[in-house]
């Protein structure tokens, strides 16, 4: 069953993301974030903060986990601010890589905060959740750069077009879905991240490890209960009192991914399969927007079938 770990828990995005976007766009020039997985051992804040330290940065915000009091994973997310940043940030890398996470046998990495990262959107008929990154998007609530959005369907061009946003409609079938999925790929490459905001598309393996753990789904139940279709009426007709949706990193096993984010709506025998639909669309929407805002934050760290969400 797939997990997920998290620091915080969080009901709202909009406030949390304004605040966000204000302290980027005063800082974001000479700031990063740098994020660490490794076995937990003493003396590892230390060695980083050290570090960064000889290097004249200053260290804006840690957050850091461990699974176990002693011999457990160590996770850290790290922002920090250094004047000129983007000149030298090759060689502090590279410095990092050969003092540090060689000593601690790290898997780690660095984003340069000024750099947006780039989302493509994969989406079919169902326009809810498209919508609603869209407009989080032009609000400022959303930080990253949305290069364009790809269908099967050509049904809500007109709707992507208004926002500014390039549309691409790339029809799926049994019998082109290969050829599709390499046209798909073409069309997105250059992307840091993909987002199906209800792609109702099954990915092939081949595709998925093109974008290991650069895929975000929305999934509309609460996972691992009503995998596959028409979750609404599987949960209906097993006469749940909650139902949700699921953002989750796509792997080529369907909607087993490490999830990123969760959210439930409690309902009664009294409300039909639509009434779920609708309830559950909202649910959707809010998770995956969520889902996506901490992953292009760098606020994600992937451990196995797990994440460790510093939110």
């Amino acid at each position: 069953m797939s997990d997920n770990i998290t620091n915080t828990s969080s009901d709202t995005l909009s406030n949390n993301a304004a605040i966000s976007k204000y302290l980027n766009e005063a800082t974001n020039n000479d700031t990063a974030t740098l994020l660490i997985k490794c076995r937990d051992q003493a003396g590892i804040v230390q060695a980083v903060s050290e570090f960064i330290y000889r290097y004249g940065a200053n260290i804006i915000t840690l957050d850091q986990y461990s699974t176990a009091h002693e011999g457990g994973q160590y996770f850290m997310r790290l922002e920090f601010v250094l004047a000129g940043l983007s000149d030298i940030i090759e060689n502090f890398e590279g410095s990092f890589a050969h003092t540090v996470a060689k000593r601690y046998d790290m898997t780690w990495r660095l984003h340069d905060n000024a750099i947006k990262t780039k989302v493509g959107i994969l989406v079919s008929k169902f326009d809810h959740a498209l919508l609603d990154l869209l407009w989080r998007h032009e609000r400022g609530l959303l930080d990253c750069q949305i290069t364009s959005v790809v269908s099967n369907h050509e049904d809500l061009r007109q709707s992507v077009e208004n926002f500014g946003i390039p549309f691409h409609h790339v029809p799926v079938t049994k019998e082109n879905k290969k050829q599709a999925e390499a046209q798909i790929h073409e069309l997105l490459a250059g992307n840091d991240l993909l987002v199906l905001a209800r792609y109702m598309q099954i990915l092939s393996s081949d595709f998925v490890q093109r974008w290991s753990m650069k895929i975000i789904n929305i999934h509309h139940s609460f996972l691992p209960a009503f995998v596959g279709a028409d979750p609404y009426r599987q949960a209906y007709e097993k006469g749940v009192k909650l139902i949700g949706a699921t953002a989750h990193y796509v792997t080529a096993e369907l909607d087993q991914g490490p999830i990123i984010e969760q959210d439930v709506h409690r309902v009664t025998h009294k409300q039909g399969v639509a009434e779920l639909r609708a309830i559950g669309r909202d649910i959707e929407r809010n998770v995956l927007a969520r889902a996506v805002n901490w992953h292009v934050q760098n606020r994600v760290i992937v451990s196995g079938n797990k994440t460790v969400v510093f939110n």
